[in-house]
């Protein structure tokens, strides 16, 4: 299969069209992250549908003094992976494609939670990514969109836009993909020097410090749910002479209280302990945030937090800004 390659709208409007079309945005420069999200968008799509991935650069979510202008631009390789990973089409638009009037003077605002997290460090940046994402998905007309769940803020305002302004589309997130290091695979890496890569790493490893300390509190919950019917067992063995065994039921009763401290405070603190650590090396991490919140406003959650939450960190290594984030659940089912 060749894929296509297109620059404007009206080409790809035109093009014959069968099953569903699943769209794959980008702003090129696509590594194997990419190439997972255009395969997910094949599987999707099936052998009768369309899998459309869009390479544009969008100028609207750079603020002053980002990588706009160094931002990488590599076409050709790009087309290169879209098609090995199943894609139909690339679709390339210019700016003047995409803004025939300059920069569009009605854009789509992002609300409170695009001022949170990444929105508090870039502002306007959501702004700018949901106008351009409601551009392309008018200009693409999909029936399926895939994003990566690496920028999960994204993904979420995405999801709250197509839903409150009612865009007639599927959005799907996509897990992160690691490199076998634990670094989250970002267009952004290949600025990173092997000393300043070093320490990017610790990312990740904060990531998956508040992930076992979430693990170990979850396991501890379950077995605190069991605690009566342990102490239970203590009592009947107590009854019939086993003392010993009945101390050891008891004790684990006991050790499986839920007065343990913990909860999304010390999930958070796990992860705080390693960012901390590596504004000590060689380059140091330059900590922008690290946060539990919900994710479906972006707030941080509240102790006692019970169901889905994402853990999300950024900070800069060099001059490279790096983002990365887990998902949680508390209080699963036992």
């Amino acid at each position: 299969m060749t894929t296509a390659l297109l620059h404007t709208a009206d080409s790809l409007r035109t093009r014959a069209r069968a099953g569903r079309r699943a769209v794959v945005m980008t702003m090129g420069a696509l590594h194997d992250g990419h190439a997972s999200l255009i395969r997910a968008a094949r599987r999707i799509a099936g052998p009768e549908g369309e899998v459309v991935v869009t390479v544009f650069v969008n100028p609207l979510q750079f603020g002053a003094g980002e990588d706009l202008d160094r931002y990488p631009r590599t076409l050709d390789a790009d087309i290169k992976i879209a098609e090995q990973a199943g894609a139909d089409v690339v679709f390339a638009p210019g700016v003047d494609e995409v803004y025939p009037g300059g920069e569009p003077q009605v854009r789509v605002s992002a609300g409170p939670m695009g001022t949170v997290l990444e929105g508090a460090t870039r502002p306007g940046h959501f702004d700018g990514m949901l106008t351009v994402v409601a551009k392309l998905l008018h200009l693409t007309r999909p029936d399926v969109a895939l994003f990566g769940q690496k920028d999960a803020q994204q993904l979420a305002l995405i999801r709250r836009m197509t839903r409150d302004l009612n865009f007639d589309v599927e959005i799907v997130g996509v897990p992160t993909v690691r490199e076998d290091d634990g670094l989250a695979l970002s267009s952004r890496n290949r600025y990173l020097s092997p000393d300043e890569r070093r320490t990017a790493l610790c990312l990740s490893r904060a990531l998956f410090a508040g992930r076992d300390r979430h693990a170990a509190q979850e396991a501890l919950r379950a077995r605190a749910a069991s605690a009566p019917a342990t102490l239970a067992r203590a009592d009947a063995l107590n009854a019939i002479g086993e003392s010993r065994a009945a101390a050891d039921a008891h004790a684990v009763a006991q050790s499986a209280a839920p007065s343990t401290p913990g909860g999304p405070a010390a999930v958070v603190a796990a992860a705080r302990q390693v960012l901390d650590e590596a504004t000590c090396l060689s380059p140091p991490l330059e900590l922008d945030y690290v946060a539990l919140v919900d994710p479906a406003d972006f707030t941080e959650v509240r102790p006692g937090h019970t169901g889905d939450a994402v853990l999300a960190v950024a900070a800069k290594v060099g001059s490279t800004r790096l983002i990365d984030n887990l998902p949680l659940t508390f209080g699963a089912a036992v």
